[in-house]
């Protein structure tokens, strides 16, 4: 009876490690804005609007410079978030739209199943771009609660596959006869709980308001268990829209949507507090990928290109105790480097069995002394590629590629592009002729890069859909 005894506590301590150290381990809130650019926050040089509690959440925390995403572009940036791997090995194209077949493997782990094995709540609100069939949804990758829009809010309801709940609120005219026969209409977009459409097309104006509301609801409910909150907002991508208490509050849509969000951030932050769990709650702040509406500056490009605009985000993570207060970091850090952070934060393990892209930033996060960045190199994989190492910011390929002078000759110039951002952090003097030892480095880790890209790539999870999950194209 005792060997039982015994055999089954080791048993629960293996099953949930770090478990004894439960009051050290922090609640989890990820607010990932979508299309929100560098100097789309107070802090990081927004004009024409304010961001107080953004703002106010890195002066009581700690603010990243040089923070990337996994993919300039929705979809894969929220694969690469999700599970710490490049979009390119989890089945899953950069964007993704209502007539897609598949979504994301489910062979692959996610932060949300880790942080459930280890006793987590695990909560998702907003957009989440990963696959809109039953087989492929937040619920079937280790999600307790779903609330949200499947996709980019410019897109349209598949009208063949859609789950309609039975109290489903139907809106402007709508009922399900209408959506089975009419022709889907682009920025009409259902709202989702757990694996059905409970409204639509969802009022948008609105949804920035309920996502919050939603959130501070949970808070309360979960404030004496662990918890991860990921709320992947629908602002600040097109069509933009924001409650009747915001519009019209600044000069532009786009200022009152980012002041909405601002205000959503706030009262996250005041509900932690107010239910006494903000010692022990990590709030990270970020975006999926670089300004499409708003402002990249001093960064070139922005959203879908592969320079610093397109890829470099703003990023806050505060967490009273832990996080210095006030505190700045340059060092290379990227939304891959969230699944082993957090594992770890957590007392669990990143997966063992397939190639993690992300590395553990708790030195960073944490304030370690010497602390440095974790990536030698950072890969940016898309499209054809660029790497980020130190100081240098290398393109395997010309300027202007692709593109043709008015004698239709190819343009002339280095091969390659070589930045040094620590003194041309817009990247506009190639320097790639005066590098050449550089470029010769970081040429060869880039083609190692693609040869290691290739290996243990999972499909497009079609296949592992049931008959009556596969859907038309709409």
């Amino acid at each position: 009876m005792k060997k039982l005894f015994f055999a089954i506590v080791l048993g629960i301590v293996w099953s949930f490690p770090g478990r004894a150290a439960a009051q050290e381990r922090p609640n989890i809130i990820v607010i990932f804005a979508d299309d929100l650019g560098y100097a789309d926050v107070g802090c990081y040089g927004a004009k024409g609007f304010q961001t107080p509690n953004i703002d106010k959440l890195a002066a009581e925390g700690l603010r990243l410079t040089s923070f990337y995403t996994g993919c300039p572009v929705c979809s894969g940036s929220r694969a690469a978030l999700l599970t710490g791997r490049h979009y390119q090995r989890v089945g899953v194209p950069a964007v993704m739209f209502p007539g897609n077949k598949n979504g994301i493997n489910p062979a692959e782990i996610t932060i949300a199943e880790i942080l459930k094995k280890l006793g987590y709540v695990t909560i998702i609100l907003g957009k989440w771009h990963l696959g809109h069939l039953p087989a492929y949804l937040p619920t079937r990758h280790g999600f307790d609660h779903y609330f949200g829009i499947p996709y980019s809010n410019d897109m349209a309801i598949d009208p063949v596959n859609a789950r309609f709940a039975k109290d489903v609120v139907f809106r402007e005219g709508m009922t399900e006869e209408k959506v089975r026969t009419s022709k889907a209409i682009n920025n009409k977009v259902p709202l989702m709980r757990g694996e059905e459409v409970v409204e639509y097309p969802v009022d948008q104006s609105t949804l920035t308001k309920r996502y919050t509301e939603e959130a501070v609801k949970l808070i309360g409910a979960n404030k004496d268990k662990s918890f991860f909150i990921y709320l992947p907002h629908t602002m600040p991508h097109v069509p933009l829209a924001a409650s009747p208490a915001f519009k019209g509050k600044t000069k532009s849509l786009f200022g009152d949507v980012m002041e909405e969000l601002d205000w959503s951030v706030g009262e996250i932050a005041k509900a932690v507090k107010a239910n006494g769990i903000d010692d022990k709650t990590l709030i990270v702040f970020t975006s999926d990928n670089g300004a499409h509406q708003g402002s990249a500056q001093p960064l070139r490009g922005k959203k879908a290109t592969l320079y610093e605009g397109g890829f470099r985000v703003p990023c806050i993570a505060r967490w009273p105790g832990k996080i210095k207060a006030g505190s700045v970091s340059d060092e290379v850090a990227a939304t891959v480097d969230f699944l082993p952070t957090f594992a770890h934060l957590a007392g669990g393990k990143k997966p063992s069995d397939r190639p993690i892209d992300g590395k553990d930033i708790r030195p960073l996060l944490l304030g370690e002394a010497g602390a440095k960045s974790p990536h030698e190199y950072y890969f940016l994989a898309h499209g054809a590629g660029a790497v980020r190492s130190g100081p240098w910011k290398f393109y395997p390929w010309p300027e202007g590629q692709g593109k043709k002078d008015k004698k239709t000759e190819p343009i002339k110039g280095p091969k390659v592009q070589l930045y040094d951002l620590s003194k041309d952090i817009s990247e506009t003097k190639n320097v790639a002729e005066q590098h050449p030892e550089v470029v010769a480095r970081l040429s060869k880790a880039f083609a190692q890069f693609l040869d290691d890209l290739k290996k243990d790539k999972l499909p497009g999870a079609e296949k592992k859909a049931k008959k009556g999950e596969r859907m038309k194209q709409t």
